[in-house]
Formats: structure tokens, C-alpha cells, sequence
């Protein structure tokens, strides 16, 4: 069972940004560009997650996930960044949190369904209808396109779309809808995950970061025997290989 975190751990500086992009596979001049802004021919351009320029090298819990998000829209989708900026900016002012995409997850049912109707979906709806009505309203003030939005209207059911879902199976929600765990392996059967409360977020399986099981691997020993040093399946072993071999694989492109 994963462990839960509370609101305190989203602030918590876990990664530097070299690291944080490394394992994001994402260039560090890309991250940092997200999380600081800057100058380009003459024009400053605010950051997308964070609220204002901090200066800071490093990156908190709750940055890394809104940043594996910002990941896989920019990657998968080719979102322009002006239409992510505004659309959190909007979440931000309108939910009061500092990462309205890491701390906050309305409800969700069976399949992609949120647990609350479209019709419901206002002030007297809760928690999860107030949220889900603002993503709404700020997919529309954005000017988000209906394929590249979060949720949208289906048989008078509010529903993840295409793109949120592929992002909410890399995350593992805890019972607060706080992001307890993040999945870095494009493979959804992966069972790597980065944990703020977890070696120091670095990618591990049970507890034992993937990095250290493949330097076994390296200096000669075979699956098997690093398998019972470490008290995991000789799968787990071979899950570790196949993600940090993606890591290098995605270093030397």
C-alpha cells in the first residue's frame, strides 16, 4: 500500500533540477523554463508552474508532479504552452493553491467517470462537483481545445478525456486526492515509482532505488543473486534494468 502525504510534503524541495529533469526525461533547460520563465528576443515570459520566479535550483514534490503533467501534454499532445500557462494560472486564482494540479483531484468513479453529474456540478455539489466545474470554466477562459482539455461532458457525466487519464495512471492518489507516488516508466505495468517519503524520490521498487539494484546488475552479479540480496522477484530486477536502461537510452539521444 502506498503511503500517504499530507500538504506540507507538496512544498518539500526534493530534487535538484538536473535530477528532477533526468528522470522526467525531459531537457533541464526545458524544466527549468517551466519552472522560472525568462527572456527570449527581448520578451519575458512568466513561469507555467511556478506562480513567480523563485531563483531556486530545486524542485518540491508538488513541481515535479505538475511538471510530469506539463510533460506529457507538451510530448504526446503538442499543447502550446501559452494555453497550459493561462489554464493553470486560471486553477490557481480560482481553487487559492499554489499547484492546483498536484493538490488537487476531484473524485473519481468507476472507469474515467467523476463522481458527480454535469448538472450537479456547482456550489451545492461539493468538493469534487466545485473543482470539476472549475476545470471546466478554465478549460473554456483558456481557450483549451475540447481534445487537449482535462475533463469533458459525456451522457450528463463529467469524465476524464484521453490526455488527464494517461496522466492520472502515472500518479497514485492517496485517499486525500494528494499525489502519493509517480510512476517514471512509460510502461504502465511498471512497478518503479518516485515517493517524496522514498529514498529521497529517486526511482525504486519496494523501497530500493533502481539505480542500485542495476549497479549490482553492472559489476557482474546475475539476476537471481540480486534478487535475494535485496529481498525482491528476480521481475522486479528486471524491471529496474528496463527502466534505468530507458533513462540512459533517453540520456544519449
Amino acid at each position: 500500500m502506498m503511503c500517504g502525504v499530507d500538504v506540507a510534503t507538496l512544498d518539500r524541495e526534493i530534487y535538484n533540477e538536473a535530477e528532477a529533469a533526468r528522470i522526467l526525461q525531459v531537457p533541464q533547460s526545458t524544466l527549468h523554463w517551466w519552472l522560472e520563465g525568462g527572456v527570449r528576443s527581448g520578451r519575458s515570459y512568466p513561469p507555467v508552474i511556478r506562480a513567480e520566479p523563485t531563483g531556486k535550483r530545486a524542485v518540491t514534490w508538488a513541481e515535479f508532479i505538475e511538471a510530469g503533467l506539463l510533460r506529457q501534454y507538451r510530448r504526446e499532445l503538442h499543447v502550446k504552452l501559452a494555453e497550459l500557462r493561462r489554464f493553470i494560472e486560471i486553477l490557481r486564482d480560482q481553487l487559492g493553491v499554489p499547484y492546483p494540479l498536484a493538490c488537487y483531484l476531484p473524485a473519481v468513479g468507476e472507469g474515467a467517470r467523476l463522481v458527480v453529474s454535469a448538472d450537479l456540478a456547482g456550489p451545492s455539489a461539493g468538493t469534487a462537483g466545485e473543482g470539476a466545474k472549475v476545470i471546466l470554466d478554465a478549460q473554456e477562459q483558456a481557450g483549451l481545445r475540447a481534445d487537449l482539455s482535462l475533463v469533458a461532458i459525456t451522457s450528463n457525466q463529467l469524465i476524464w478525456t484521453p490526455a488527464a487519464e494517461a496522466f492520472l495512471r502515472r500518479v497514485d492518489w492517496d485517499p486525500n486526492n494528494l499525489p502519493a507516488a509517480w510512476r517514471p516508466h512509460e510502461d504502465s505495468s511498471s512497478p518503479v515509482r518516485c515517493s517524496p517519503v522514498t529514498r529521497f524520490g529517486r526511482p525504486a521498487i519496494r523501497g530500493i532505488s533502481t539505480e542500485a539494484i542495476v549497479e549490482h546488475l553492472d559489476a557482474g552479479e546475475d539476476e537471481q543473486e540480486v534478487a535475494e540480496q535485496f529481498d525482491l522477484d528476480v521481475a522486479d530486477v528486471r524491471w529496474a534494468l528496463s527502466f534505468e536502461h530507458s533513462l540512459r537510452q533517453a540520456a544519449a539521444a
